[in-house]
């Protein structure tokens, strides 16, 4: 069984024929897919989803390219809705550099409050980080000594240092499409050598399809594609790779079990 550890069943692209969607994903051997949420006005189809799917679940969160459009999405807002049942992460939420869609100072208090829902919920965190390592990792470090809380980077593209001193915290590393992109060599030494016990699997979708499937909208389906070149990568034996990913993402997505 695969688990996509971070995909948008609810964006454009795959909303408009969801249930084709999952039945494809079923169909290759997807038995989980976490439903992301980016804005609080997703937040009720992204649940919503998540209660009629049983192989669905959701989190709950603000990106930081949203971060200014949401000042009033406090910590007791997020830990409010992080008590539906089928919530079982905070985010995605994080920092953003490339774009600066969001004011920075605003995206690094909203990430803030989000790890302090974290804290409060037991829920993992879904972090977003792209050209912020140097202030990801001093925040991160900063809540994690107000008290312990655990996560996952998602979409994992950073370096080799930002990964150890990510599991060093504790947390999961996260691989989607990008790794079976030619030009990704890095990223590709960096998954070769993440231990297996820190190493989930996603699509992003309908972002970012991996070979074979490049220029088609992603889907929760193609996870089984990264999983294949992620196996030869490693020379993990793919059937060993897909449990051990899936049981991870039961591990720390742990309110999924229930």
């Amino acid at each position: 069984m695969f688990a996509d550890s971070h995909c948008h069943l609810n964006y454009k692209g795959v909303f408009e024929q969801q249930g084709e969607v999952l039945a494809r994903a079923r169909a290759r051997g997807v038995g989980a897919m976490l439903n992301i949420s980016t804005r609080e006005s997703e937040w009720d189809a992204v649940v919503a989803t998540a209660e009629r799917e049983p192989d669905v679940w959701a989190s709950i969160g603000i990106h930081p390219h949203e971060a200014d459009q949401h000042p009033h999405v406090d910590l007791a807002k997020l830990v409010d809705r992080a008590s539906h049942p089928r919530v079982v992460g905070i985010g995605e939420s994080g920092l953003d550099y490339y774009y600066d869609h969001s004011d920075r100072a605003r995206q690094q208090a909203s990430f803030r409050t989000h790890i302090a829902a974290c804290r409060e919920t037991g829920l993992p965190l879904i972090v977003h980080t792209r050209d912020a390592e140097d202030d990801t990792l001093a925040i991160l470090r900063e809540e994690m000594e107000q008290g312990a809380y655990k996560g996952v980077i998602h979409c994992f593209t950073a370096s080799d240092a930002f990964a150890d001193a990510a599991m060093a915290l504790g947390f999961y590393i996260s691989i989607s499409g990008i790794v079976t992109f030619k030009n990704a060599r890095d990223l590709q030494e960096t998954a070769a050598r993440l231990p297996i016990e820190r190493l989930l699997i996603e699509t992003d979708a309908p972002f970012l399809a991996p070979v074979p499937n490049r220029g088609k909208p992603g889907e929760p389906a193609f996870v089984a594609d990264t999983a294949v070149f992620l196996a030869k990568l490693r020379d993990e034996p793919i059937d060993e790779l897909a449990a051990r990913t899936a049981d991870n993402f039961f591990t720390l997505f742990d309110k999924a079990r229930q």
